[in-house]
């Protein structure tokens, strides 16, 4: 009886978090109810209640399950070594994949920047600060940097999704970490080959 509780429960989130995702391709999260939530998930607005205490708590919910599945993959990895900062960046292109709808939506149709801010906080957590430990930059030249470099690995992230993903993770986490490491020197190297 618990496990078939667990699964509904489950198969509940799952439906509002879709039919939330839905709305948001349509129009901006201010302007969402949790009645047409509900309508669209067709589920009551008690149940709704049972899981989450507004439209935003959702909202919330999917960002945060988002940055913890981040957190899980940038936790299993040094970024000192170059490949390994190409791996991981590839792994996260790959979850950008498997999780097109939402992110796309989160990230280019919401106009908010909390979850472009939670992001930024999350790769500047590990990212940065583990290659700027190790190369003994000041703190306030880190943040900085930090704040340009990840500032710009999002948004050509974001550009990458609304041009369909026209290349593979493979080319772009190698296009992105030769952004990040080599910056315009990278494309001079590019434009000779």
């Amino acid at each position: 009886m618990n496990k078939k509780l667990d699964q509904r429960k489950k198969y509940t989130r799952k439906v509002l978090k879709e039919s939330l995702i839905t709305l948001l391709e349509k129009k901006p999260i201010s302007s969402i109810t949790v009645k047409e939530i509900c309508l669209m998930a067709d589920i009551n607005r008690s149940t709704f209640y049972t899981h989450y205490s507004d439209h935003l708590d959702l909202l919330n919910k999917i960002e945060e399950e988002i940055i913890e599945d981040m957190n899980t993959y940038l936790h299993s990895y040094s970024y000192e070594a170059e490949e390994e900062a190409i791996q991981i960046t590839e792994k996260i292109l790959e979850y950008i994949i498997e999780n097109k709808r939402m992110l796309q939506t989160l990230l280019t149709n919401d106009g908010s920047t909390a979850f472009e801010k939670k992001l930024m906080k999350l790769t500047r957590q590990y990212l940065m600060n583990n290659w700027m430990n190790a190369n003994e930059v000041k703190i306030t030249e880190s943040e900085y940097l930090s704040t340009f470099v990840m500032s710009g690995a999002i948004h050509v992230i974001k550009d990458w999704i609304e041009n369909d993903m026209d290349q593979s993770p493979a080319e772009m986490a190698v296009m992105i970490n030769s952004f990040v490491n080599y910056g315009f020197s990278y494309l001079e190297q590019s434009a000779k080959r």
